[in-house]
């Protein structure tokens, strides 16, 4: 099982949802981490060994850097903010906290919905 990293732009009720069905979440906000940039932020979930979640296309492009650059990072999961529901978020994100280990998502970024 993996534990996720809220990013600022997740809406609290798909936190929520997935704190029902017993994923471990943290948010950016509840780890003091909200105003940080994008890169750093990543770097913060890698620390705390959580894979990130966020909505935000920025970390899509981040990712490819790092990808290109061989820089590491702990793993992104995306979901567009108006393509994806939350139903199909929170689905989507316990199936893969679930099912998934963190060598699964090891420098890769997943995109929702799966």
């Amino acid at each position: 099982m993996i534990k996720l990293y809220m990013d600022h732009n997740v809406p609290s009720a798909i936190t929520s949802g997935l704190r029902i069905l017993g994923i471990d979440v943290l948010t950016a906000y509840e780890d003091n981490q909200h105003q940080t940039d994008d890169p750093e932020l990543l770097d913060r979930a890698a620390t705390l060994e959580r894979v990130l979640f966020t909505r935000d296309d920025d970390f899509i492009v981040e990712a490819n850097r790092r990808q290109r650059e061989a820089i590491p990072f702990y793993g992104i999961v995306y979901a567009h903010q108006l393509r994806v529901p939350i139903g199909a978020a929170i689905h989507d994100l316990d199936l893969l906290a679930k099912t998934g280990g963190p060598a699964d998502f090891w420098n890769t970024l997943y995109f929702l919905p799966l």
